[in-house]
């Protein structure tokens, strides 16, 4: 009998300790983190072959051991692989509550090379969404990540998905560059998938640009890539890109079977995806998790079979039984409801959303015909009462009218800058305002806008002070036009509001990285300041310190606006600092790129300067109906030598270019008959070299495309400045035309 307690007493030893080294393997940290690794990889593996339930389940179940295992960084990673699965499904909403907790996680841990494939995620979904602005800003934030970390593959691929948003945005300047630094780290690192995708886009862009040769040959090398390597979703981009682009160069047999394919391939891809999103498969996962609940009473079963429980035996089958049909039922019940809910409101929320969208683009369209009619009908006597003035100006009028005269102009010129502030505030809102990057001085365009404010400053006895930061370089690329506009506005606005005073005008650098200069600039002055309860309403349109101000000193309340919104295309942002009757500070910061050697300035021949043009033969034509107008530019060209006829319709002036010969032709716009616009059209089915101008007050950017389709040459707006006028006839009189050069 002892002997028997022995043997037991053994038996048990043995099962205690075999139990307690598997809780020690469970509990092992490497052990747990190879289990991780395994989901993971097998949830990607998942994804791949579109088995998108399965791979969810793989992720909770890594989930579930990061978080026993309390391991923040794995934790932080599996968030960011379900918040790429929910986007892959479609849900959005889901995936940015996925992402935000990756995030956290990644941001407290300083996980930089997860945190950066967070971001670039949550571009792709704000991408998704149409929300562009966010989705550029997300993939900055992870490329500079990315650079930190040196991870140039993740790198090609982010810069890829941002010049896709720029696509989107139909910013094709930016989107071409950004694919060709994409496509050069693909060739470099031979990752064919980003290189196949890169081509097709290329070809995309070049397209648009008007390149078809190119848009051909890019297109075409990035689809046969990626039939090389299966890359299902990127040879269906391509189907779909050639075709447009043989569409375009007329082979329409060609547009034909690439569209053919791109649609067989689609739907190929639409009923897998379909098939694996269905109402079945999610049944199907949570039957999934009920046999692994089995699998559990299973092992109850066991033990009470082993103590020969039979009663227990009998309990646990007759619950296992009822859960699984209970379950069951309640899902396939619960899924049709849900599924009806659905559909029903989706149906619904798709109609309330084509209304709001119609309602949206009929509005939008609204305002821009309002705004196109109302400028053209303000610049019209604009035009005139700008023209008279400088004319009245020129022709010695008596002393005591000059005043008169200089205060008409003032006032011309007044009504002009608002009308452009409205039209430029318009462009910044609908997102049209493009970056021209170009080569300057910074230093020398800062001192000749202060020499250009210097008189306004010494009218109100102010003086301007200058500090450029030592050791800053002074030659960047960058839009400069906008920067000078911004800083013209900021410190005009100081000189306004400062009497008796000083402004500083300072630029010095925040740090540097890869030639990336983050400067400051500060335009300070000692002025009447501004109240705390207006400060933050300061950078909205029409706002203005109070009205007693606006009577006092003037201005149309968008200066501000602009400059804020200019600064937000600029990649910047704008700070105020003010007290009141103490005076204000406004700093802004932007990101400039440093050029490495010394801008040139590019002189511009003025009119009255050149000794090589022969203007005894130069004749021009003025199509006008105003006769004002015609009056005041046949005064301005017979001033510059030209000879000219005038005609006061678009008939007219397509009867007078026929019979005559012609180095210019001014046309404008709105008269009785037909159109400048149609005139034009008429002009080029027999004259494709005349350079025809549109001497017009319509210059709101949706029309620009029409004056190029048209066939207009340029665009002079009216009012227009007389040094730009004559520039620009300058230009096409010595590029353009022989008969003008000596």
């Amino acid at each position: 009998m002892t002997q028997i307690f022995k043997y037991l007493f053994a038996i048990l030893m043995l099962i205690s300790l075999s139990l307690s080294g598997q809780n020690a393997i469970d509990k092992d940290p490497e052990f747990l983190l190879n289990r991780i690794k395994y989901y993971i990889n097998q949830s990607e593996h998942d994804i791949v072959n579109f088995n998108y339930y399965d791979a969810q389940k793989k992720l909770d179940d890594a989930l579930e051991i990061a978080q026993q295992a309390n391991d923040k960084k794995s934790m932080g990673l599996i968030y960011s692989k379900k918040g790429k699965l929910q986007l892959i499904i479609g849900e959005l909403d889901e995936a940015i509550i996925s992402l935000t907790k990756a995030v956290e996680v990644q941001r407290f841990e300083k996980d930089n090379a997860n945190l950066g494939v967070s971001y670039k995620i949550f571009g792709d979904i704000y991408n998704n969404k149409k929300n562009y602005k966010d989705a550029i800003d997300y993939y900055i934030s992870a490329q500079t990540l990315f650079e930190q970390e040196g991870l140039t593959t993740n790198l090609a691929d982010v810069i890829l998905s941002e010049a896709e948003t720029y696509i989107n945005l139909k910013n094709y300047s930016i989107a071409r560059k950004l694919i060709e630094q994409s496509l050069a780290l693909a060739k470099r690192l031979e990752l064919p998938k980003i290189e196949s995708s890169a081509l097709i886009n290329h070809g995309k862009v070049y397209l648009v640009l008007g390149d078809n040769e190119k848009a051909l040959v890019n297109a075409d090398e990035g689809l046969q890539l990626a039939k090389k390597h299966n890359y299902a979703d990127i040879v269906n981009q391509g189907y779909l890109a050639l075709s447009n682009i043989h569409n375009n160069l007329g082979d329409y047999k060609r547009s034909n079977d690439y569209l053919r394919a791109h649609l067989e391939l689609t739907d190929s891809l639409r009923k897998i995806k379909q098939d694996n999103l269905s109402p079945e498969k999610k049944i199907q996962f949570l039957l999934n998790d009920q046999i692994e609940n089995n699998k559990k009473q299973k092992e109850q079963l066991n033990e009470a079979n082993n103590k020969n429980d039979l009663s227990t035996l009998i309990s646990i089958l007759s619950v296992a039984l009822i859960t699984i049909l209970s379950l069951l039922t309640l899902s396939l019940y619960k899924n049709n409801n849900i599924r009806l809910k659905s559909n029903n409101m989706l149906y619904k929320k798709n109609g309330e959303l084509i209304i709001a969208k119609e309602k949206a683009e009929l509005a939008y369209k609204t305002k821009a015909n309002f705004l196109s009619t109302i400028t053209h009908e303000l610049r019209t006597p604009l035009y005139a009462v700008t023209g008279l003035s400088n004319m009245l100006l020129e022709e010695n009028p008596k002393p005591e009218q000059i005043q008169h005269l200089k205060s008409l102009k003032f006032s011309g010129d007044y009504l002009l800058t608002f009308i452009n502030d409205i039209l430029q505030i318009n462009k910044i809102e609908a997102n049209k305002v493009e970056i021209d990057p170009e080569p300057f001085n910074l230093k020398k365009k800062i001192n000749n806008i202060i020499l250009a404010l210097s008189n306004s400053a010494q009218d109100n006895n102010t003086k301007l002070h200058f500090e450029y930061d030592q050791g800053l370089p002074e030659d960047f690329i960058a839009d400069q036009l906008k920067i000078s506009q911004i800083l013209i506005n900021l410190i005009g606005n100081s000189i306004k509001f400062t009497k008796d005073g000083d402004i500083w005008i300072r630029v010095y650098k925040i740090n540097d990285e890869n030639g990336i200069f983050n400067l400051r600039f500060e335009v300070e002055d000692n002025g009447i300041g501004i109240n705390k309860d207006k400060q933050e309403s300061m950078f909205e349109s029409f706002s203005q310190g109070s009205i007693q101000i606006n009577r006092k000193y003037g201005g149309t309340g968008l200066g501000l606006s602009i400059v804020k919104g200019l600064i937000e295309i600029l990649k910047g942002k704008i700070y105020l600092k003010s007290e009141l009757d103490k005076g204000s500070t406004f700093f802004f910061e932007i990101p400039l790129k440093y050029t490495g050697q010394e801008s040139k300035e590019i002189k511009v021949a003025k009119f009255n300067e050149s000794k090589e043009l022969n203007l005894t033969n130069v004749k021009v034509l003025v199509v006008e109906d105003n006769k004002i107008n015609q009056m005041i530019t046949k005064k301005i060209l017979t001033k510059m030598g030209l000879k000219c006829d005038v005609v006061d319709n678009g008939e007219a002036a397509v009867d007078m270019v026929k019979a005559n010969k012609y180095d210019i032709v001014l046309m404008d716009i709105h008269m009785p008959g037909i159109s400048g616009m149609e005139a034009t059209k008429i002009i080029r089915t027999f004259d494709k070299t005349l350079t025809i101008f549109a001497l017009t007050a319509v210059t709101i950017e949706d029309k620009m495309h029409e004056f190029d389709e048209a066939g207009f040459t340029d665009i002079i707006p009216k009012p227009f400045k007389q040094e730009e006028f004559e520039t620009k006839l300058f230009n096409a009189l010595s590029g353009n035309n022989k008969s003008a050069t000596a």
